[in-house]
């Protein structure tokens, strides 16, 4: 009996942990500096996506000028939640971060689909999960096809990004090595390590040889046995090649839990880290 009740508890306490709630849920208007796309549709996904793209000030007075592009998993999350865009606005002013355009990539608007989209295989503890190749799908073939044609936009992996956190984090990664020649700078924030017993451990370990990918990983030290996951994958990583301080950045958030509040509080370290002010374009 104690089985069952210890398996359901166990459930109880991932879905906590990947779905993360809002900590200090906003209103925000839309200012002149955002684009939306409602309702993207995708032939992959059942669901179309509101897309928000955010433009940086320099967008409209330098009309040759191109751009580096962040994507960005859970977006209306990022962009209520974690105001993403003015931490990067603050980096810009200050001259501490790249002119960039953000695309916000909202989920499926539940936990069912966010775990459908989110996960690259299937967990027998969740009923619907492990669509991410075709969540994938719609980011390289259909998505970014449609911002680099709308937008002014530097198309090469080493100016595109692809970050997020818990589950966006895992998705990140995982797509990231899938796509090395889309997404070769990846934020990849409290991932969720542990999703099908560590499959993503798995899949580190069983590269073929190291892409040319820059990374961002980071965890908050208050996120219970995710920390030890985390350092695994940190070090599965440098196994393969990937060099601490250089193009592998591994930050241990000191305290910090696993909701949007911490996320928002350490994004502009990977925002500086994966576009730094100095980097030739």
């Amino acid at each position: 009996m104690a089985g069952p009740i210890l398996k359901t508890l166990a459930t109880v306490v991932l879905l906590v942990c990947a779905w993360v709630v809002p900590t200090f849920a906003q209103v925000r208007n839309l200012t002149e500096d955002f684009r939306m796309h409602a309702a993207f549709h995708s032939k992959f996904l059942p669901k179309g996506r509101d897309v928000l793209v955010w433009l940086p000030p320099s967008y409209k007075s330098e009309t040759r000028r191109r751009y580096p592009v962040l994507y960005m998993h859970d977006g209306m999350s990022a962009f209520v939640n974690w105001r993403l865009d003015e931490t990067a606005l603050a980096l810009i002013s200050n001259k501490q971060l790249d002119d960039l355009l953000i695309v916000f990539v909202d989920n499926g608007g539940t936990a069912e689909a966010r775990f459908d989209d989110y996960t690259p295989s299937h967990d027998a503890a969740f009923a619907k999960s492990g669509n991410a190749d075709k969540y994938g799908r719609m980011l390289v073939e259909e998505l970014k096809p449609f911002i680099d044609s709308e937008y002014r936009t530097l198309t090469d992996a080493g100016n595109t990004g692809l970050g997020g956190a818990s589950l966006g984090g895992l998705v990140t990664i995982y797509l990231g090595f899938k796509y090395p020649k889309t997404f070769g700078l990846l934020a990849v924030m409290s991932p969720s390590v542990w999703w099908d017993n560590g499959m993503i451990l798995r899949e580190v370990k069983g590269l073929a040889s190291k892409p040319s990918l820059r990374i961002w990983l980071d965890i908050g030290t208050a996120e219970g046995g995710s920390v030890r996951q985390t350092r695994l994958l940190r070090d599965a990583l440098k196994a393969k090649g990937w060099v601490l301080d250089s193009d592998l950045n591994y930050l241990e958030a000191k305290d910090a839990t696993h909701d949007d509040q911490a996320f928002a509080r350490r994004a502009s370290h990977f925002l500086k880290f994966l576009f730094p002010k100095h980097q030739q374009k």
